[in-house]
């Protein structure tokens, strides 16, 4: 599965990094580094960080595909 982080959006609040370490991480102080590739292992908790975000800057899936057009 496929993923976007829409970095203008992001404040770097991290809940994305507390609920999926292996695919979110923090550069510093607030910038997001993160694996657009998922691991099967890794969709439910990419999903759970999808959904905590306050900002909702996370694209799953076919969002990624729509937020292209």
């Amino acid at each position: 599965m496929q993923i976007v982080v829409d970095l203008t959006r992001c404040q770097g609040y991290a809940q994305c990094v507390f609920l999926a370490p292996d695919v979110f991480q923090l550069h510093g102080e607030e910038g997001l580094l993160y694996a657009p590739a998922v691991p099967d292992d890794q969709l439910e908790r990419v999903r759970q960080a999808a959904a905590a975000c306050p900002v909702q800057a996370i694209l799953i899936g076919r969002e990624v595909s729509a937020g292209a057009e």
